[in-house]
């Protein structure tokens, strides 16, 4: 679907898993790692906002629930654009690499899908639900001494680019 705040095509993660089960696999291990992440949206005057947060992957959705009138709650209902980073891990060899995902927000307002959330999760009550639409994903992470750069936008195929420590060296996998 095409959003009208950004003109970018965004999609669910069942759609997203569908597409690229392999790198989405990966992407859900990475986010399952670690409980907490960084979670970044704007505020009124444009200016980005960086918070924790819990991502939840389940019944084909990304999930992002947060306190009632949290600030990224409030930024989130404002401009659903988004930005969510998994959690980079105890030390700074990232050996698992880094796993990024932007796209739009979209509240979840319809009390029979906030209902059976709950009855999963458990949150505390009350509080916001929003689903993830993803517009793009990335991972970085290092492969026999290369930098991989593996990148998924909707209706485009997974791209790999891979970098050395040579100046002509960045390549793309076919």
């Amino acid at each position: 679907m095409e959003t009208k705040e950004t003109g970018t095509t965004a999609v669910g993660w069942a759609e997203f898993h569908q597409a690229e089960a392999r790198f989405a696999g990966l992407v859900e291990a990475r986010f399952k790692k670690y409980k907490h992440h960084v979670l970044a949206t704007l505020r009124k005057d444009g200016s980005p906002r960086v918070t924790g947060l819990e991502v939840d992957i389940r019944d084909g959705e990304l999930w992002l629930g947060m306190m009632p009138n949290s600030m990224k709650a409030l930024d989130l209902r404002r401009d659903p654009r988004f930005a969510v980073q998994a959690n980079p891990g105890p030390d700074a060899e990232m050996a698992d690499g880094d796993v990024r995902i932007s796209g739009r927000a979209v509240e979840v307002t319809d009390p029979a899908v906030k209902a059976a959330y709950a009855a999963q999760v458990e949150p505390p009550e009350p509080f916001h639900l929003f689903r993830g639409e993803l517009a793009e994903v990335v991972y970085t992470g290092l492969e026999n001494d290369e930098l991989v750069v593996r990148a998924w936008r909707p209706g485009s195929a997974l791209r790999t680019l891979r970098r050395g420590n040579s100046e002509e060296s960045l390549r793309e996998d076919a």
